[in-house]
């Protein structure tokens, strides 16, 4: 059975630094594309970053390059999503998901394993 449990979110002023973390389990230790995506009230889902499980894939919506970057520990089954210089836009639940290795994709319903989200709050 496959778990993916977010970790780190709070609330952190403008310009501060939050770092989340993705616990992954039932899943196989290669070959899994794993993306961050955030949801806003009244918002759609929208994709955030993801990155691919063994290789050095990565890719990152344009509202967070330069700021945000994707990484894994592979040995703890761990992806992280650092996010430095925070803005008040970027206040949303964000979600950890694992798609399995048929392509990169930025669309949300073509994840196939979700997280339960942690919440990430930006003041201005």
């Amino acid at each position: 059975q496959v778990q993916l449990v977010e970790s780190g979110g709070g609330l952190v002023q403008a310009g501060g630094s939050l770092r989340l973390s993705c616990a992954a389990s039932g899943l196989s230790a290669s070959n899994y594309f794993m993306g961050w995506f955030r949801q806003a009230p009244g918002k759609e889902r929208e994709f955030v970053s993801a990155i691919y499980w063994s290789g050095s894939f990565t890719d990152y919506a344009d509202s967070v390059k330069g700021r945000f970057t994707i990484s894994r520990e592979n040995a703890k089954n761990t992806v992280y999503l650092q996010m430095n210089n925070l803005k008040p836009e970027d206040t949303a639940v964000y979600y950890c998901a694992a798609r399995r290795p048929i392509g990169p994709t930025r669309n949300p319903k073509l994840y196939d394993y979700w997280g339960q989200g942690t919440q990430v709050t930006v003041s201005s």
